[in-house]
This record gives structure tokens, sequence and C-alpha cells, in this order.
């Protein structure tokens, strides 16, 4: 039993790290891959013992051979349980690798300009509305973090006073994580649950387009009616030496740009490919697009700032190595069965599914909320269509799962480490964390309940 209970701990430790890391200088990407191959290495090394706890539904085949004995146990692990997860996530890995480079060509070529050059507004309020609405929607169809990033990077040029930037960014992680979360693309977590097959494109939007609108829409009311002062005059003063692509340049490699992201969920309803194929896909007519063009117009634009090689090396690997070690730790306790004891407890004493999911919400403001969404998905399997009862909540597009999407996409913003936008906020601005929890994360705390309220009465009705 050992070997059980030091894989939850070592879980545990881990996550702990990853939560400090502010304090501890110890980056949580290498945390998480040291965390995840030691739960695997655990696995082989007590496969004998654990092999009584193995329970997962993806692994029936592999089991049912070893009891019959035409394979060893070890093998069941290393050959069977390791090859079928590392496939699940290589195709979560390869969706993040292809977005956020097309994401890091556009900003490059200067494209998001075209957008935050339209921002001419002295008015503090309308100022607040514009920039969270372009965080709500502009997240849908790129995602949170890089949304983040963008609208921060605007608002130091807008505004010159700390505090007033602090506020806006909180309001801007709060209107990114959920405009993420009711969009396919738009959230890591989302884009799991869609790739797993638990939601479609379609579901996610119909079912939590309103709630996660309310999510924002009532902490940018009142932060609209507190906020301090009244005006504060942009500082809008160019730096010329980054005037380095021409407009028609940037406008084309924005559409492109937008294109590729937005067929994703169009090729696999056509298709039925994995999402990540559709990605890369259009990550590579991007890239031959840059080619040709820096090689009919080298005169006029940087190779060395430009090609897709170079912007490749701007990539944030960091981060997908994060989300490679997360998602390998939550394998290797699903095939312990540790997230099958979590299902039975979570069903037998929560029982309520909506019940369920607001914990994973809150809890997901205090770790990272891809971890939690992997062990919900890990929990329970997809029900079939047609299925009564309490199974009929984990069909696809059921309670759960678009219940799921949104608690763990929103419930982020409540703690600024909650979620991958709050982390990168915290990072560009500075903001302290008992700060953001004074003055956000009560406005997010009541977002966060007003749209899982919503959800849950029109459920009910």
């Amino acid at each position: 039993m050992i070997y059980f209970y030091i894989m939850p701990i070592i879980f545990v430790i881990g996550y702990a790290t990853i939560a400090l890391e502010h304090f501890n200088k110890i980056d949580k990407a290498a945390t998480a891959l040291v965390t995840g191959g030691l739960l695997w290495l655990i696995l082989v090394v007590g496969h004998n013992e654990l092999w009584g706890f193995i329970q997962s539904n993806e692994m029936k085949e592999f089991v049912g051979c070893a009891k019959e004995g035409h394979t060893d146990i070890l093998t069941v692990i290393t050959h069977g349980a390791f090859t079928e997860h590392l496939g699940d996530i290589a195709s979560i890995i390869f969706f993040l690798l292809g977005a956020m480079t097309i994401v890091e060509v556009v900003d490059r070529y200067q494209g998001f300009r075209i957008i935050t050059d339209k921002i001419k507004t002295t008015n503090k309020v309308k100022l607040l509305w514009i920039i969270s609405w372009l965080a709500f929607f502009i997240s849908a169809v790129l995602d949170n973090l890089t949304t983040t990033i963008v609208m921060v990077t605007l608002l130091q040029k807008l505004l010159s006073k700390q505090d007033n930037r602090w506020l806006f960014s909180g309001m801007v992680v709060i209107a990114a994580n959920s405009g993420g979360a009711f969009s396919p693309m738009g959230d890591v977590t989302t884009i799991m649950l869609w790739i797993g097959g638990q939601i479609t494109a379609a579901g996610v939007v119909k079912g939590l387009f309103v709630p996660s609108l309310i999510s924002t829409l009532v902490p940018l009311i009142i932060l609209s009616i507190i906020m301090p002062g009244k005006t504060s005059k942009p500082m809008l003063d160019e730096d010329e030496t980054e005037e380095f692509v021409p407009q028609r340049y940037r406008v084309i490699i924005l559409i492109l740009g937008l294109a590729a992201l937005v067929s994703v969920p169009i090729l696999k309803a056509t298709t039925h490919l994995p999402p990540s194929m559709g990605m890369l896909l259009g990550l590579g007519v991007l890239w031959v697009y840059t080619d040709l063009t820096l090689k009919r117009r080298a005169e006029h634009l940087d190779h060395r700032k430009l090609s897709v090689v170079r912007i490749l090396e701007k990539v944030d690997v960091a981060t997908v190595m994060f989300f490679l070690g997360i998602l390998l730790s939550v394998a290797a306790l699903q095939v312990a069965g540790h997230l099958d004891l979590l299902a039975n407890w979570l069903k037998n004493s929560v029982g309520n599914v909506y019940a369920i999911d607001l914990i994973i919400g809150l809890l997901s403001s205090i770790v990272d909320n891809v971890p939690l969404v992997a062990a919900g998905m890990g929990m329970y399997d997809i029900a079939h269509v047609g299925a009564t009862g309490y199974a009929a909540n984990f069909v696809v597009d059921g309670p759960f799962w678009e219940f799921l999407a949104y608690c763990a996409g929103t419930g982020g913003s409540i703690l600024i480490i909650g979620s991958a936008a709050g982390v990168a906020a915290m990072g560009l601005e500075g903001i302290p964390f008992f700060w953001y929890l004074k003055k956000i994360g009560w406005l997010a705390l009541i977002g966060y309940l007003s749209g899982a309220a919503f959800y849950i009465l029109v459920g009910a009705i």
C-alpha cells in the first residue's frame, strides 16, 4: 500500500511547489516535469502492489490481456497505459505549440496593433469597458493567456498610474478567463474537454456564452462604479523604430492568423480529425506565406525579425513543458486508480454534479485548473446518447462537462495564481498577491457565482 499513498503525497508536494513558485524561484515547468516523471517511476517500481488499484476503463483491453496471461503487468503500464495517455497528451501539446506560434507570428508582424491603435479614449470607465470587451471576445478566438499579454501591454501605453493599470489588468484577467471558458479554443481546459470529446464546439458556445458574459459583466459594472478618478490621458508616444512592417502586411498576417485559428473547429466538425491537425495545417499555411513574402520583399522586411524559424525561438516552450508535466502527473494518478476513488467519494459525499463542479472551480483558484479538469475527465466516462438518471449528466455537452468548463475557466480568476492569465498579469505588472485578493478577488468571486447561478437556474427550468 505504501506506493499507492506515496503518489498523492508527491502530487501534493509538487503542486505546493508550483503554487509557491514566486517564493521558491523554481520554475513551475521544472516542478511539473519532475512530479510527472516521479509518479510514473513509482507506478513502474510498485506495479505489483498497484495492480489491484488499476481500474481505468481506457485500459480494459490491456488489463484483460494481462489477466489472461498474454502479457505481464509491467508491459500493460509501459506499453499500454503510457502509450495511450501519451498519445492524448501529444494531441494537446501540438495544438498548443501550433496556436502559440501562430499568435507569436501575428504579434511579430504587428498585426495586433491594427486593433490596439484604434483606442483613443481618455475616459477611464469607457476605456475599462473597451479593454474588457476586447479581452472577452479576443480570448474566445485566441486564448486567455495571449489576450492578457496583449491587453496588459496595451494598458502600459494607455495608463501612467500604477494603481489604475493594476485595476484594469485585474479586470482583463477576469474577462479573458471568462471569454476563454465559452470557446473551444479560449482556454487550455476547454481545449482538453473538446479534444477529449466531452464537449462540442457549438455546444459549449451555446451553453456557456451567457454565463461567461455574466461573470464578466457583473464585476465590470461594480468596478465601473467604485473605480477612482474620471479621466487619464493616454500615453501614446510610439517608438518609430518599431514601425518595421508595412500596414498591408500587418492586415494580411492578422487575417491569415485569425482564419487559421477560427478554421480549427470547422475542420474538426467536417473531417473529424483532431484539432491539432487543423492547427498545424493553419500554421503551415501561414509559414509558407511568410517565407514567400520575405523572399519577394526582402528589401522592405527584416528577415532576422520576421522569419518563422526565428519567431519559434520566442514561443513560450516552458509553458508547454508545464502542461506536459501536469498531464503526465494526472495520467499516472488515473492509471493507479486514485481518480476513481476521488470520483466515487465526490459522487457519494457530494453527489450533485453542479456542486462538484463548483468545488472544482473554487479549487482552481488555488491550484492550476489544468490538473483539476484532467482529473474530472479521468473520474467519469462519457455517457452514451439517451442515457437517463444520473448518467445523463455525463453525455457529450452534458451539464457536468459544460459546467466544468465554466467553473474551471472562471474560478481561476479569484486568485491571481489560479490561472495562466493571472500569472502573466502578475509578471508583467508586478501585481502583489494580496493586493489582487483585496481589490479584484472578491469581484471575480461575485462574477463566478453569478454566472454559475444563471447556468444552474436555466438547467433547472
